[in-house]
């Protein structure tokens, strides 16, 4: 199943590899706020499976959407810095 939702979300990446993707910032924004809370949601079903799920309050969730930035930032950098970079050279 996992393999099959890698292979499916992937296509049509590998199909357009050669076309420039122009994004705006809001779009990005919005992509990344919603994997937010599509992770937290999943957090939130794993902890109400295991017993009672804790309240929590606006500390806790600026402080994951922090650390779920500053975690996802190496995957921006290989992402758009490093590859527009080496995109302009020829073999």
């Amino acid at each position: 199943m996992a393999i099959g939702a890698v292979l499916l979300l992937s296509y049509p990446g590998w199909r357009f590899r050669r076309v420039a993707v122009e994004k705006p910032f809001l779009a990005r924004l919005i992509e990344v706020l919603v994997l937010y809370l599509m992770v937290g949601t999943l957090g939130f079903a794993f902890e109400a499976n295991i017993g009672n799920p804790f309240q929590q309050g606006w500390e806790f969730y600026a402080i994951t959407l922090s650390l779920y930035l500053v975690l996802a930032y190496p995957g921006f950098v290989l992402r758009y810095l490093l590859r527009r970079h080496h995109a302009g050279r020829k073999a």
